[in-house]
């Protein structure tokens, strides 16, 4: 009965979430957007810190017309050869017409990965008094593993929630008239099993980071 109690709970959040999206669209969409100015993406260090890119990646063509971001980079950063890393950043300036962030957690089974882990932790990051809360998920496919870590971003408001953010989306376009967003995700290889260090070593990357991408938002 409490398993019960709790899927009738999600559901009613589902649908809380959907119906206040749709009181979005219906008033604050109609009013029409003015998307917010922005830094392009392409202009983010190859330096931060210690870490240093070490490749800059090309999103395949089929891939990025299903994301249908208005801006984006994928890149490999490194400290060394066993302390590497991958940035994913797309920047949705409207989310009218389906141009939302895809969730890692529908599109990396998509791929083949397989999860394992599917959780939330806690970040110290500079110029934050309070931790921010990110998505944790560890995947595999095959011998490979690996360790995610994302979270979408609008201003200075960081949310791990699919639906929460869904739910911001419809309160940006009431109140100021803007759907602005941004998934940021991090993926981490799990060497020889580790799966604490892949961790590690993602917060500290995001940790560098973090404070310089924020610039690339809008205010």
């Amino acid at each position: 009965m409490a398993q019960l109690s709790f899927l009738k709970g999600r559901a009613a959040l589902i649908l809380s979430v959907f119906l206040i999206v749709q009181a979005s669209v219906f008033y604050g969409f109609s009013r029409g957007e003015t998307p917010p100015s922005y830094r392009q993406l392409d202009g983010f260090p190859k330096q931060i810190g210690a870490w240093r890119m070490v490749q800059q990646g090309v999103m395949e063509p089929e891939v990025k017309d299903i994301l249908r971001a208005d801006d984006y980079i994928t890149r490999e950063y490194a400290v060394s050869p066993q302390k590497e890393a991958n940035l994913f950043v797309a920047f949705f300036k409207s989310q009218r017409a389906g141009q939302t962030p895809h969730s890692p957690k529908n599109c990396l089974p998509g791929s083949g990965w397989v999860w394992t882990i599917a959780d939330t932790i806690p970040v110290t990051v500079p110029g934050r008094a309070a931790p921010i809360e990110i998505n944790r998920y560890l995947v595999s496919r095959g011998e490979d593993r690996s360790m995610v870590l994302y979270w979408y971003q609008s201003r200075d408001r960081v949310v791990a929630s699919e639906y929460q953010a869904a739910a911001f989306v419809a309160w940006d376009a009431i109140r100021y008239n803007r759907t602005d967003t941004s998934l940021v995700r991090v993926v981490v290889p799990v060497m020889n099993g580790k799966d604490d260090v892949a961790t590690q070593t993602g917060v500290e990357f995001i940790q560098a980071f973090f404070a310089t991408l924020r610039q690339f938002f809008p205010a």
